[in-house]
């Protein structure tokens, strides 16, 4: 018997009983549903994570007052928290003066955060995250100036009262009227909005844009200096990035009289310490998701055989026909595996169908991206047909083992 056959008589069979057919695929299909579904969700939080969270610019890393690991335990954070040194504005000036055009730090920019009050005539918002940055930072991070402009060097350095805005405080104080130009208050002191900025989005639900960003040397100068700030260093090129990760350190160490063998008392963030931290938070149970879901595709093909052993008893005459006109044990075997195949890939493929529209429910619904990998799909394809055959193994078998004239005398 030809492959091509064995398929024509498997998918008649299913078909000659759609209603059992489809009970039996149920399992499949929510089994690879399930796991396809959690791939998705995974892939589409990592995705998320590398866009929203660990993207801190083209070739940029931060120096601050705690690392990455310094966030995995309450203990490690009060350790560096006791042990640390505040990250000052001297240390950005000693790491500017290390940028050059053929060295590996090409700019340092640095950055500051408060919570504020806006006020624009007779509208008030609280809790607007305040950003107080150096000049160079819009590039650092490629912000993007949806109109209007950033402030220049000289309004940095001469702390010039002037701010642009993000694009959700544009709307909430100017809904309907140019906001370059205007005067708003922050904190209850007069700034010049000279441009908004374009919008970013949400992460996690919070949104990116409800700022608004002033010279870092004015918020010292109203705020006080005497606080932590968090420099952002961009390296030349991918190529020399690690070397300008080694400048920064040796400069951090050296204005810290750090002895050698002694660790770090700073932070340097990158976004591959970022991605670290997540595997390590999430990897063992994005593993332990994985392998529970996959239960249900080792229950489906349970039902599989199970069916299938049903099918081989009801087909016992049938059997004992065909052989006594010819078929092959070879014949038999392949048209029983042929027909628990077919059953579990046609599972596979409505699983999958299920899956895509969970994942774009998921993505209408929430903001991760649960995105729909084509290896995923691949993968879950190639194992439900290899449930599907490993399930109709031990019935093909029995079938094939079948005594024609024992068979042609069951009723």
């Amino acid at each position: 018997m030809q492959l091509r056959e064995a398929l024509r008589l498997s998918v008649e069979s299913i078909l000659a009983h759609k209603l059992r057919s489809f009970l039996t695929l149920l399992g499949v299909i929510f089994g690879v549903a399930t796991v396809i579904i959690v791939v998705s969700l995974i892939e589409g939080f990592n995705s998320y994570v590398d866009q929203k969270i660990a993207n801190i610019g083209t070739n940029a890393f931060s120096v601050q007052k705690y690392s990455i690991d310094d966030f995995t335990s309450l203990e490690a954070y009060d350790r560096a928290n006791r042990r640390n040194k505040d990250v000052r504005f001297e240390d950005l000036r000693a790491l500017r003066e290390r940028v050059s055009d053929d060295g590996p730090i090409r700019a340092v920019g640095a950055q500051e955060q408060e919570s504020c009050e806006l006020r624009f005539a007779e509208k008030v918002i609280y809790g607007v995250s305040l950003l107080a940055i150096t000049a160079n930072m819009v590039e650092i991070q490629n912000k993007s100036i949806e109109f209007g402009r950033s402030f220049t060097p000289i309004e940095e350095e001469s702390s010039r009262t002037v701010c642009f805005i993000g694009a959700d405080v544009a709307e909430e104080l100017f809904p309907t009227s140019n906001p370059v130009g205007q005067r708003i208050r922050i904190d209850g002191r007069p700034f010049e909005v000279i441009g908004v900025a374009e919008a970013t989005g949400s992460v996690f639900g919070q949104s990116r844009d409800n700022y608004v960003s002033i010279p870092l040397s004015t918020f010292m100068s109203i705020y006080g200096s005497r606080r932590t700030i968090q420099i952002f260093v961009s390296s030349g090129s991918q190529a020399n990035y690690q070397d300008a990760i080694d400048e920064v350190r040796v400069v951090m160490r050296t204005r810290r009289r750090l002895p050698p063998g002694e660790s770090d008392n700073f932070g340097i963030v990158t976004p591959s310490a970022v991605n670290n931290l997540r595997e390590k938070i999430f990897g063992t149970v994005q593993l332990v998701a994985i392998g529970v879901t996959s239960i249900a595709l080792v229950v489906g093909g349970i039902v599989i055989m199970n069916i299938m052993l049903v099918s081989v008893t009801e087909r016992t005459r049938e059997i004992g026909l065909r052989k006594s006109l010819g078929a092959r044990r070879g014949d038999i075997l392949r048209q029983f595996l042929a027909e628990s195949t077919t059953l579990s890939l046609t599972g596979g493929a409505l699983g999958v169908a299920v899956a895509y529209g969970l994942a774009r429910l998921v993505t209408a619904l929430t903001p991760i991206p649960a995105t729909l990998p084509l290896l995923a799909v691949a993968v879950a394809l190639a194992v439900s047909g290899t449930v599907g055959l490993v399930a109709g193994v031990y019935p093909a078998w029995r079938a094939s083992r079948l005594d024609p004239i024992v068979a042609l005398r069951s009723e």
